[in-house]
């Protein structure tokens, strides 16, 4: 194996046009030799309709990645899939992977597996959601046997969530991780999703005073990636990012 060029290549569908704090914290808890290869969606607001418009799109996504040699493929934006809802995201997932031959995989089902290996079925979730997409989230967690004891949000939409300030979105992340917890203090895990919430250096803090593994989109999918790697992989994360990836 080489020590000169990734070891593994995880490809990422963003749902925006750009990508900005995704690649930012990925490469921060990621351990050294995983690459990150994104192409992007076009999504506009939290809604079905939105979501739908984008499915095109997201199979030229999944032919992108899977041409780029990829070793596996995930979605992000965890309202995409809530919207969606469990059985046609699950149906589109098993689709692109008989299409693309590769392991595909959205950051929600990928929280669903890391909360499943850390054995927690009862959480806390703290969002910068609308109660549509809380609701719809906590549907979907709902099928895969985990429950919401207490959620804490701060609405905003989509464009705010885009032109949100990353130093205090790491203020904001503390103040609703604190709340969702204290709110539910027999809760085995604090959920705080959302590709464009940078709350990375959050998570040592939270965990740190509540005791309770902390899952972010960039940790649960990262640590999907490496469990998929299994002996091939290379390096294994840095444990001061979180319980999430200590754990692997």
């Amino acid at each position: 194996m080489s020590i000169i060029s990734p070891w593994y290549q995880l490809g990422y569908v963003i749902p925006h046009l750009y990508t900005d704090l995704d690649g930012y914290q990925f490469y921060r808890v990621a351990p050294e030799g995983m690459m990150l290869v994104t192409t992007g969606l076009n999504l506009t607001e939290y809604s079905l309709a939105a979501v739908e418009h984008e499915l095109p799109a997201l199979w030229r996504a999944f032919d992108l990645l899977a041409s780029k040699k990829v070793d596996r493929i995930s979605l992000s934006g965890v309202p995409v899939a809530s919207a969606l809802g469990r059985s046609k995201m699950r149906e589109i997932l098993a689709e692109a992977q008989t299409r693309t031959g590769l392991p595909c995989d959205t950051d929600l089902e990928a929280h669903i597996a890391t909360l499943k290996r850390l054995k927690a079925q009862r959480i806390a979730l703290a969002t910068r959601w609308p109660d549509s997409v809380n609701n719809a989230l906590t549907r979907y967690l709902a099928e895969a046997g985990i429950e919401v004891l207490a959620c804490r949000s701060r609405a905003r939409t989509l464009q705010e969530n885009k032109h949100a300030s990353a130093a205090a979105d790491h203020e904001l992340a503390l103040e609703v991780g604190g709340e969702a917890l204290r709110a539910a203090p027999e809760a085995q895990a604090l959920l705080m999703p959302g590709g464009l919430w940078f709350a990375i250096h959050a998570v040592p803090l939270l965990e740190a005073q509540f005791g309770k593994p902390v899952l972010l989109n960039i940790l649960s999918t990262t640590s999907a990636a490496l469990v998929d790697a299994g002996p091939r992989m290379l390096h294994r994360p840095d444990p001061r990012w979180g319980k999430v990836l200590a754990t692997v």
